[in-house]
């Protein structure tokens, strides 16, 4: 009895100590699960409160930890197994095959022209209905027109005069006489008739006046041989002005295309080390990337700037992309004695000067006809009522005319001596021009042969450079980062020497 007495003693002492277990595990639980709550409640309570009432946080601040290919703007044509938006706010410029666009930039594209710089010389100033052409051709016409009227003073003036007069009263007796008987008899003697009509037809032919004649005409053709030479610098003008645009833009796509290579060669550098496990963006990386990305823009809007003048100037829509057809190697034989030549004969310069001089010298001759009388016939046939007593009805005539000045307070000496003076000037002046023209054709010969030389050389260069990229991919950024750049360069090269020939050629009258 006893025994049992211990034995259930024993049992329930057991399990008053699984009971205690238990409620001590039911305790730790309930004060994890309270402490797990009070925590996230100060959390979310921390982040209600303004700013004002935050601890402020006097730790320096830690780098900004984040994927190298999310801090980089993927550059257009790079294959990447990240699709991963460009974290920049610059625009992204796609380039394809020498014209560019920025999507979602608001301009949009009328389309794209593909043109050669002939056409766009063409189209800026080498129709007759554009307005330099049109101004050259008016200038030649009215100098022309002006001489043809001073060779027609040559020719005999012929003129006609008609008049029909009626007097209110009759004209006086102009006759008395005395009868045998003392008496006074007025005779009516009418010269002039009361009701008259008059028609003259007169013919005067200049005769010591044609040689001042011949001078104004001397005048006159040489101002229309002064038109004549400058019709065609405006012209002339606004093809370099083109050619300068045109090549500008070539120079500009390579460039661009070359930044863009550049800037695949930077993505792909720092996206291999991302992905090996770089921890963080360095002021390297960032610097590389951000100059890599300005280059480009850059780029993109120097070719967009120099597209939309190239359309104004060819009367292309703004906005037309132009795909520009690289021109064919300027070839040319010259040789300085033959530009020498042709200059001193035929360029502008020599000719507007040989021209002044003409000028100087016909004025200093006309200068002296004053000395001379003035003479000319004179003729005609006339048909008048008014002096019927004294002159026919009806009559011709025929004469000479002569004016003569006698003296004018020597102006006509002065005036001898000023003609003079400006004739000498302008012979001297042409020696000077063609001294001035003949050293500047040598320098430019000079600077043509150079800018030959150096042309020659940037094409073999990018032709050496094609061979080379004939072994490697065509989208390959080490190759085609430098071969846009020598392209640049070779055009470059070709531009200036295209703009050395046409200084020369400018020389030589454009011939």
């Amino acid at each position: 009895m006893n025994g049992m007495k211990a034995r259930h003693k024993e049992r329930n002492m057991f399990r008053s100590r699984a009971d205690a277990h238990i409620l001590q595990a039911g305790y730790r639980q309930s004060f994890v699960a309270l402490t797990a709550w009070l925590l996230l409640s100060g959390v979310i309570a921390a982040q209600d409160l303004p700013p004002a009432a935050a601890r402020p946080d006097l730790s320096p601040p830690a780098p900004k930890v984040m994927p190298l290919r999310d801090a980089f703007t993927l550059v257009s044509g790079v294959k990447t197994n990240h699709a991963t938006p460009p974290a920049s706010g610059l625009p992204e410029v796609d380039y394809n095959g020498g014209s560019f666009s920025t999507p979602n930039a608001g301009d949009a594209q009328t389309g794209v022209r593909r043109i050669t710089l002939d056409d766009a010389q063409q189209m800026a100033g080498g129709g007759a209905s554009n307005p330099l052409v049109r101004l050259g051709e008016l200038q030649v016409e009215a100098a022309k027109q002006h001489r043809m009227g001073v060779q027609s003073l040559y020719f005999p003036n012929i003129g006609t005069q008609v008049s029909n007069l009626h007097f209110s009263t009759q004209p006086g007796q102009v006759f008395t006489a005395i009868g045998p008987l003392g008496m006074e008899r007025s005779v009516a003697a009418n010269i002039i008739n009361k009701n008259q009509t008059a028609f003259n037809l007169s013919v005067v032919q200049p005769v010591t006046p044609l040689f001042a004649i011949y001078q104004l005409v001397k005048i006159a053709r040489a101002d229309e041989n002064i038109a004549r030479a400058k019709a065609g610098m405006p012209v002339a003008e606004t093809a370099r002005k083109v050619e300068k645009n045109y090549f500008d833009l070539l120079v500009a796509q390579r460039e661009l295309t070359s930044a863009q290579a550049d800037a695949k060669k930077i993505q792909g550098k720092w996206l291999t080390a991302s992905n090996s496990g770089a921890p963080r963006v360095s002021t390297e990386q960032e610097t590389d990337m951000i100059g890599a990305e300005k280059a480009v823009v850059l780029s993109a809007s120097k070719v967009k700037e120099l597209t939309e003048s190239l359309n104004e100037m060819v009367g292309l829509p703004e906005g037309t992309t132009l795909e520009l057809v690289p021109p064919e190697p300027l070839v040319e034989n010259i040789s300085m004695k033959e530009a020498a030549d042709t200059a001193a004969a035929a360029g502008s310069e020599v000719v507007e000067a040989e021209q002044t001089a003409i000028k100087a010298n016909a004025g200093a001759k006309l200068s002296k006809m004053p000395y001379f009388p003035s003479i000319a016939i004179v003729g005609g046939y006339a048909n008048q009522t008014a002096l019927n007593v004294i002159l026919p009805n009806q009559f011709g005539y025929i004469g000479v005319i002569a004016t003569f000045t006698v003296f004018d307070g020597f102006k006509r000496e002065h005036g001898v001596k000023e003609a003079k003076a400006q004739a000498e000037a302008a012979d001297l002046g042409v020696q000077l021009t063609k001294a001035k023209v003949g050293a500047a054709v040598k320098s430019s010969y000079l600077e043509l042969e150079r800018s030959r030389q150096v042309a020659l050389l940037a094409r073999r260069m990018v032709s050496a450079i094609q061979v080379v990229d004939a072994s490697y991919k065509s989208d390959d950024p080490e190759v085609e980062s430098p071969k846009a750049k020598m392209e640049a360069d070779m055009f470059r090269a070709e531009l200036e020497y295209r703009q050395a020939y046409a200084r020369l050629k400018s020389l030589m009258g454009n011939k």
